[in-house]
C-alpha cells in the first residue's frame, strides 16, 4: 500500500515531532488537536526546530518553507476522511485512546493505516475498539522525535505482515531504524528503561545517595547521557508513574511496582520539567 497523506492526533512534543518528521520526508501531514491554541503551540514548536536547523545549515529557508507547507492544522477529526495512515499520540490513557480508535474507524477510509505511539499499552487491546484490528499497529516513536532513530514497531494479535511491512517501509523513509517489536506491557523499551528509573528513585527514597550522587554514577559508570532521575523529569514523573503501573497490572509481578516517592511527587503535582518541579527545580 502507498501511503501519501498522514495525519497526526495530538499537537504536543510527540506528536507534533511525528507531524515535523513526516513533512520532512515528503509526506502530506494533517496534524490535528482539540483546541487551536494547542496547534498553534505544536506547529511553534516545529518552525522552531526547523528554524535551527536553518542556522546550523541542516537546511535552507526554502526547504524549510517546503516542509512548512506539508502540514495542515486541523481542530477536525473528520480529516481523517482524507488519509492513508493516522498516527494517534495523544495522551497515554487507554479510555482515551479506544475512544479515538473507534471513531477513526467510523470515519477513515477502509484502506487506512490506524497506528498508535503508544509507549506502553496493548496495541491489541486498543485494535479491538475498532473493525479493522489487523490495520492497527503500534509505532512507537522516541522523543526528541526528529532526533531519536529508534521507531519500536509493535504488531497486535491481528495486524497483516502486509500491514507491518508498510509500515516499517514507511519508518525508513523518516530516516528512522524501525525494530519490530512483541505486543507485551512496555514493549522493551520502557520495560527496561522504566524498572532502572523506578529502581533510582527508590535508591534516592531509601536514603542510599543523594539524587545528584545517583545521576553521576550512572553518567560516568554506564556512559548513560543523562542520569536516570534527571531523564525521568524530562520524561514526566506522572507518565513513568503510568508506565510502572501499566507493568505492574500486565505482569502482576511486584517488581514493578512504583516506588512510593514517585507516587508523592506526582500527587504533589512535581512532574518534572514540565510543572517546574521534579526531582529538580526547573524554575
Amino acid at each position: 500500500m502507498t501511503i501519501k497523506k498522514v495525519m497526526v492526533i495530538g499537537a504536543g512534543q510527540m506528536g507534533s515531532g511525528i507531524a515535523q518528521v513526516c513533512a520532512q520526508a515528503g509526506y502530506q501531514v494533517t496534524l490535528q488537536d482539540l483546541k487551536q491554541e494547542f496547534l498553534d503551540r505544536g506547529l511553534n514548536t516545529i518552525n522552531k526546530n526547523l528554524s535551527r536547523s536553518v542556522e546550523k545549515g541542516r537546511l535552507i529557508e526554502s526547504e524549510k518553507e517546503d516542509i512548512l507547507s506539508r502540514l495542515t492544522p486541523s481542530t477536525d477529526i473528520q480529516s481523517a476522511r482524507e488519509v492513508d495512515l493516522v498516527i494517534e499520540a495523544a495522551v497515554e490513557n487507554m479510555e482515551i485512546k479506544t475512544k479515538i480508535f473507534a471513531q477513526l474507524d467510523e470515519i477513515a477510509p477502509s484502506h487506512t493505516i490506524l497506528a498508535t505511539n503508544t509507549s506502553s499499552l496493548p496495541i491489541t487491546e486498543i485494535a479491538a475498539a475498532t473493525k479493522r484490528p489487523e490495520q492497527v499497529i503500534g509505532m512507537h516513536f522516541m522523543n526528541p522525535v526528529p532526533v531519536m532513530k529508534l521507531v519500536e514497531i509493535i504488531r497486535g494479535l491481528a495486524t497483516t505482515d502486509e500491514v507491518y511491512q508498510s509500515i516499517e517501509d514507511m519508518t525508513k523513509t523518516l530516516s528512522k531504524v524501525p525494530v519490530e517489536v512483541e505486543d507485551f506491557p512496555g514493549f522493551v523499551s520502557n520495560r527496561i528503561l522504566m524498572p532502572m528509573i523506578n529502581e533510582a528513585i527508590f535508591t534516592l527514597y531509601e536514603g542510599v545517595a543523594s539524587k545528584e550522587a545517583i545521576d553521576e554514577v550512572m553518567k560516568l559508570g554506564m556512559n548513560h547521557p543523562m542520569g536516570p532521575l534527571t531523564l525521568a523529569d524530562f520524561i514526566g514523573l506522572d507518565t513513568c508513574l503510568y508506565i510502572m503501573e501499566t507493568l505492574h497490572e500486565g505482569f502482576g509481578d511486584d517488581k514493578y511496582r512504583p516506588c512510593p516517592l514517585l507516587r508523592k511527587y506526582v500527587k504533589a503535582g512535581w512532574l518534572g520539567k514540565k510543572s517546574g518541579r521534579g526531582f529538580y527545580s526547573y524554575e
